[in-house]
């Protein structure tokens, strides 16, 4: 049988973020952001051998979700690391995506993010926001967030994920984590029972539809500190995507609740630096001040932008005044700055002026 184990040691060497696993391909690994196959020695994947593989990792129960739903995420514990595996069809066969989770929870200084993303470890209540396209740390952000609280306050965490990724280290904090279809059945079922667990912070791996967003609301709404994620592009877009969600009738009310209970949301995408050999972040962070509060209420999201790039005072900060500053302290070229821009018009105006 095809040893998984010889890829997984691997990626860890390598220092890889993913390994691919895809019938007809020799087996791949993701370094600071581009594909490389493995050495010459590794010949083209096979179907029947893959697939072997693949269902030795799963007990009963994620076999049969696998065939049902023909895609299946969980974690795979290998040496004292993590990965977070999807398994998925191709028209090639089975297939799977391995991402490594890092052994130790890094800072934000580490991480080279704003450490005023900080502020929001110490708040008691609230909607906080990490946001993104995929595979731009979101995850990791948010472990550092929520491992700071673990290690500072005497609080219950309660995480709900597809699947489990990091493992928080012995703190302040009881945590306890929960994976779909291991520990629960739904966000929503998951969701509603958290609120009788007393709870002081919820994670939420991910809100997928209006009953989760809606219970992720509530939760901020009723004295718990909540943080989420969501696959979206600019801090406005997120927004837009929250109240979107719901049939129209109720968009009024969730604009008020909406403008109540969000604290913060962090854009974050990772870019290639002018060395070339690592990626650093970059971000947008929209903070909820009087201003961002009533354009959310009113409906007027298209004013946000202007809203951050005039905030800086409060902490809130344009995508693009982000890249410029990048740039100017010659840690992406300026061609990586227009490639990642969401506004390359706004994006000129700091660079050029």
């Amino acid at each position: 049988m095809l040893d998984l184990n010889q890829f997984f040691k691997l990626t860890i060497e390598k220092n890889a973020s993913d390994l691919h696993l895809i019938p007809g391909y020799p087996p791949s690994l993701r370094i600071e952001g581009e594909i490389h196959f493995f050495n010459s020695s590794f010949s083209p994947l096979e179907e029947k051998e893959l697939e072997v593989a693949f269902f030795s990792l799963l007990n009963e129960e994620q076999k049969q979700i696998l065939l049902t739903n023909r895609e299946l995420d969980f974690s795979k514990e290998y040496e004292e690391n993590r990965f977070r595996v999807n398994l998925y069809y191709t028209k090639n066969g089975l297939s799977g995506s391995f991402r490594l989770i890092p052994k130790k929870i890094r800072t934000l200084e580490e991480l080279n993010l704003p450490t005023s993303l900080y502020k929001v470890c110490d708040l008691t209540s609230g909607f906080v926001l990490v946001t993104g396209p995929t595979s731009q740390g979101k995850s990791t952000t948010l472990a550092v967030l929520i491992n700071t609280i673990n290690l500072k306050y005497p609080y219950h965490i309660l995480t709900i994920e597809d699947p489990i990724e990091y493992v928080y280290p012995k703190g302040l904090s009881i945590i306890s984590q929960r994976e779909l279809y291991s520990h629960t059945y739904s966000w929503n079922k998951a969701l509603k029972s958290a609120l009788r667990e007393d709870p002081d912070v919820i994670f939420i791996g991910e809100m997928r539809d209006y009953e989760t967003i809606s219970l992720a609301l509530t939760a901020a709404e009723t004295g718990h500190l909540v943080f989420s994620t969501l696959h979206t592009n600019s801090a406005p877009e997120t927004i837009d995507r929250i109240i979107d969600a719901f049939p129209s009738h109720q968009q009024n009310q969730i604009r008020i609740q909406l403008a109540s209970v969000l604290k913060m949301v962090i854009v974050q995408k990772l870019l290639p630096q002018t060395s070339g050999f690592s990626r650093i972040p970059a971000v947008e962070i929209l903070v909820n001040s009087s201003a961002v509060a009533t354009l959310i209420r009113e409906g007027k999201t298209h004013l946000l932008p202007g809203v951050l790039e005039t905030e800086e005072k409060e902490e809130s900060i344009l995508f693009e005044k982000y890249l410029a500053k990048l740039y100017q302290r010659g840690l992406i070229t300026k061609n990586t700055a227009f490639s990642y821009a969401i506004r390359p018009k706004e994006l000129e105006k700091f660079i050029l002026r």
